[in-house]
């Protein structure tokens, strides 16, 4: 069941122990530990400070792991600062599609949780349940899937939590601080009841938003069945009649008097009546009810985007994306297609914009791998057949995201991000060896 959270104090302070809200957003990483080396990017907006973004690559030397690297950066970029003493830590992953071999390893949740754990934390793994069909749908199937993807006590050193329960119902409805189109989000119980969020993501591409990086994985992935179907059409589902098998049961759990039946017992859902809770899609066993994917890119990232901010605001965060394995498509896919660019390395940050802005500019100035999607696109521009080479879309800056997903705007993310205060989209570098 739904119920409307309450705006509430979080339980983890400054390390200092004060009575105090830890700095949250751009403003915790504008004050972050100092690093080795320091590079001002992005584009700076009217009276806008960098946020602080802390960057390790992926040269080892022998006798220090990548693991070790990312430990190191999480402690570079303050992490210590906040108070993690007793408190209940969400570490929001992406557990993967199985068939998809993109998503990241679970060694490096174990390295964060290890971390947690060792200031006092304690932490579980967390997503919420997918709206479309799949091994990921509901609260059973998605836990095998993590488990057969290596996300399991044993190997991660913590417990995994779907967490918006069995069903993807278990949900809270959450304000959304100066939301523009919309007021209130509905997020996984178990993400909204933890008292510090920790998002580690996985930057790649993304068919719909153009990339999915930190603030994908906030809005739409903290978001239950019914708050993704928000975000993707504004909640009005559809019923697939040869699916349905006239059980009623979807009819039971609708307070709207939505849904009814024809002669030969099929569902129909009167969008007019239909307040969009997703009740429907939870309880239906036989998935015949769905969502259409009506929504543009633009109108999916701003909704994502206020998603993001009902999940952050009001607790301390901190974020973490891994830029490796950059495949086309989300890893939402049962397949992932070849890497379109260099593994590059990891970033971290307080401020969620400008960590997804950093990851951006990094992949947009790495080379394209010939023989991928983004190498083949490339190809085709270079001979006249498609968009110019830049795939900058009018924006006169080199863009490989626009490339491989032309219909897509990924700037709508971070400039609604900006404008609702989330973060910002100027950042300084600091590299730690």
């Amino acid at each position: 069941m739904s119920e409307t959270a309450k705006p509430k104090k979080a339980h983890a302070a400054h390390a200092s122990g004060k009575n105090e809200r830890p700095a949250r957003g751009h403003q915790a990483a504008k004050d972050g530990a100092k690093g080795t080396l320091h590079k001002k990017t992005g584009q700076k907006g009217a009276g806008a400070e960098p946020s602080k973004v802390y960057f390790t690559d992926m040269r080892c030397r022998i006798g220090t792991s990548l693991l070790d690297k990312l430990d190191k950066l999480m402690l570079a970029a303050g992490v210590e600062r906040i108070n993690f003493q007793n408190a209940f830590v969400a570490i929001k992953i992406h557990f993967g599609e199985p068939g998809n071999l993109a998503f990241l390893r679970p060694n490096f949740a174990k390295t964060v949780a290890d971390r947690v754990k060792k200031l006092g934390g304690m932490p579980f793994l967390t997503d919420a349940n997918t709206l479309y069909v799949g091994r990921r749908n509901n609260a059973l199937l998605h836990m095998d899937a993590a488990y057969e993807n290596g996300f399991t006590p044993l190997s991660t050193g913590c417990h995994v939590i779907i967490a918006d329960g069995l069903k993807g119902a278990d949900e809270v409805e959450v304000p959304i601080e100066g939301g523009v189109h919309l007021k209130t989000a509905r997020i996984g119980r178990a993400i909204m009841d933890a008292d510090v969020f920790i998002s580690l993501n996985h930057f790649k591409g993304h068919e719909l938003t153009g990339f999915g990086g930190a603030i994908k994985n906030i809005g739409m992935g903290s978001g239950s069945r019914a708050g993704k179907m928000i975000m993707h059409n504004n909640g009005k589902p559809r019923v697939a009649h040869d699916k349905c098998v006239g059980c009623r049961t979807c009819a039971r759990y609708c307070n709207q008097d939505a849904i009814t039946f024809n002669e030969e017992k099929k569902a129909s859902i009167n969008h007019e009546l239909c307040v969009g809770c997703g009740r429907c899609i939870a309880t239906c066993n036989f998935d015949a009810i769905d969502t259409p994917w009506e929504g543009s890119s633009d109108d999916v990232n701003i909704r994502m985007v206020e998603y993001a901010k009902a999940v952050l605001d009001g607790r301390p965060n901190f974020h973490i994306s891994v830029v490796n394995h950059v495949s086309p498509n989300c890893d939402c896919h049962g397949e992932n297609d070849a890497a379109i660019i260099p593994d590059i390395g990891i970033f971290a940050s307080f401020d969620p914009v400008a960590l997804d802005k950093a990851c951006i500019d990094a992949v947009n100035a790495a080379p394209v791998i010939p023989g991928t999607v983004l190498g083949d696109k490339f190809g085709k521009q270079l001979e006249g057949k498609g968009e110019p080479a830049c795939g900058c879309g009018g924006h006169g800056q080199h863009d490989h995201f626009h490339v491989v997903h032309p219909g897509t705007n990924w700037r709508s993310q971070i400039e609604h991000a900006e404008a609702l205060g989330l973060g910002s989209g100027t950042y300084e570098l600091v590299t730690i060896k």
